[in-house]
């Protein structure tokens, strides 16, 4: 084929080929995204707000934890844990949340229904990585470990 018609015919398919497939949105089309959300900390705010289950066993202690980030910047917090022997712990907390541009904050300002010690207000600071639009890992950098959470639909329980 001679380089005049590579020219001529093929580079202007390519990039009209390239133009359309950039263009294409695959949510239109019906398509789910897994994939992480934006870099912007408004997007990232977004794509937090939802029901998340974390979900881990320590020291002979299973424990599932539903946090659920309202669009309000209200949190709600449901832990059930369940020990070696079977005793249930249950409880309700509920705070303030928001994402600072790196990591995920909340403030407790009820839990399991009080009010938590004035001198020492509960408040939790987690760097956020998303590892997929439904699943990120929180690191607590001072407490020195990860937390994982994946989305959950909204009625899920402890």
């Amino acid at each position: 084929m001679p380089v005049a018609s590579v020219v001529k015919v093929w580079i202007p398919a390519l990039l009209a080929l390239t133009a359309l497939a950039s263009s294409c949105d695959p949510t239109r089309l019906g398509m789910a995204l897994d994939a992480a959300p934006g870099e912007s900390p408004q997007e990232v705010a977004l794509a937090l707000q939802g029901t998340w289950l974390r979900e881990y066993e320590q020291d002979g202690v299973r424990a599932r934890r539903v946090l659920t980030l309202g669009p309000n910047h209200l949190f709600r917090e449901s832990v059930r844990a369940v020990d070696a022997r079977g005793a249930v712990l249950e409880q309700e907390h509920e705070g303030n949340w928001f994402y600072d541009g790196t990591n995920l904050k909340r403030k407790y300002t009820s839990m399991d229904g009080k009010p938590p010690s004035r001198l020492r207000p509960p408040f939790v600071t987690v760097q956020i990585a998303f590892e997929s639009r439904n699943a990120f890992l929180g690191t607590d950098n001072l407490r020195g470990h990860q937390v994982r959470y994946r989305r959950v639909p909204p009625e899920t329980r402890p």
